[in-house]
């Protein structure tokens, strides 16, 4: 398993095919910092105190300080399969959804996360395919990572 941060390049959509049950890309890290916690919070409406009061986290919090919403997380799927993989000859790809999403870390302010990224499934389909892709969300310095997911995509050809 590779460490630092790699992008696997696909001239096409027809060569996944070949990395289907194999790593493809890992992403850089991504600081969790207080204000992209709050931008979030109010972009999605949820002010949890675990993830926007400072002071009662560092009192009643089991994490001494604020966390990371497991949306918030989730949300940088995209973020980390950009840097993880390219498909040179698409046109047009659409988030088909995921078949299961597990948080079982928290992410507690001042974290990292970065995207290790795995090919799980391939099928081509008319003017393109559909594919699975299993993303860990690590945690700098933790064993346990932040997020497991499974996320279908697809894509379609220029």
């Amino acid at each position: 398993m590779k460490d630092q941060p790699y992008q696997t390049q696909f001239k096409g959509i027809a060569e996944m095919q070949k990395y289907v049950g194999r790593e493809i890309g890992l992403s850089k890290w991504k600081l969790i910092d207080q204000d992209t916690i709050n931008a979030f919070a109010k972009l999605t409406g949820d002010q949890q105190w675990i993830h926007v009061d400072e002071e009662k986290s560092a009192q009643f919090s089991p994490y001494k300080k604020t966390v990371a919403h497991g949306f918030l997380v989730l949300s940088l799927a995209s973020k980390f399969a950009s840097e993880a993989y390219q498909i040179q000859d698409i046109a047009m790809g659409l988030n088909y959804g995921f078949e299961k999403v597990r948080f079982p870390n928290a992410v507690p302010v001042g974290s990292k996360v970065r995207g290790r990224v795995s090919l799980l499934d391939f099928e081509a389909i008319t003017g393109g395919a559909k594919y699975k892709l299993k993303i860990v969300f690590e945690l700098e310095g933790q064993e346990k990572p932040a997020c497991v997911a499974e996320w279908l995509l697809m894509v379609y050809k220029e």
